[in-house]
């Protein structure tokens, strides 16, 4: 999963991108609000944690451009401003959570399964196609009741794909998920990903539709 962090206090941004990033998350920051309207113009992610407080543009004003685009991609403001005023006016504007500072990264990172949860349309953080297990809490892949050890890369290919089980993906949109800002990219990447993925699990598990991407598929081996 990618997630957009906006936090301009130094410090507490590198805190997060080190926990997230352990936690399976993909983070770009970005420490104030223009910068923040530049990468969402120009990038497509799963998550948004937004602070208000920001240089240049106000977090709302971002939040108010977010909620402006067809999509609706998930926002968690994490905010200093702990008044209940401020809270609802917050989620009115379209917040999907608020979190007030200081918080809990464990309580953190409960609120981002939830938002998860809601935003694949699932109830558990277990995703499921066929002989395939993808328990995304303990990272752990199994197949047909065998453990699966894959690589970062691997993983959080094979879960961009298991969300969206009947969407086809093309690579620059897989690249986009799996790699940050200015992140140098082999050009056959994806191509040994989904090949490791199909030695690993199994050959049918990830189908390629000619001139167009990659698309997973159930595959019952039970």
């Amino acid at each position: 999963m990618r997630v957009l962090l906006v936090e301009d206090d130094p410090l507490l941004a590198s805190g997060l991108q080190v926990a997230l990033r352990q936690a399976n998350y993909w983070v770009d920051h970005v420490s104030d609000g223009q910068m923040a309207l530049t990468a969402l113009a120009s990038h497509d992610f799963d998550l948004v944690i937004l602070d208000l407080g920001l240089p240049k543009v106000d977090g709302l004003e971002v939040l108010r451009t977010v909620r402006a685009r067809p999509d609706h991609t998930p926002v968690l403001i994490l905010s200093a401003r702990d008044s209940a005023a401020h809270r609802v006016q917050g989620l009115d504007l379209g917040a999907d959570d608020y979190l007030t500072k200081p918080f809990d990264l464990d309580e953190l990172k409960a609120r981002l399964r939830v938002l998860e949860r809601r935003r694949t349309g699932t109830s558990t953080n277990l995703l499921q196609l066929g002989a395939l297990e993808i328990d995304l809490n303990a990272m752990r892949v199994s197949w047909d009741g065998r453990a699966v050890e894959l690589q970062p890369y691997e993983f959080k290919l094979l879960r961009k794909l298991a969300e969206s089980p009947s969407q086809i993906f093309s690579r620059e949109q897989l690249e986009a998920s799996l790699y940050g800002w200015g992140e140098g990219v082999e050009s056959n990447a994806i191509n040994v990903y989904v090949h490791n993925l199909r030695k690993k699990i199994s050959p049918q598990i990830i189908r390629t539709v000619r001139g167009i991407g990659f698309s997973i598929q159930a595959v019952d081996e039970r």
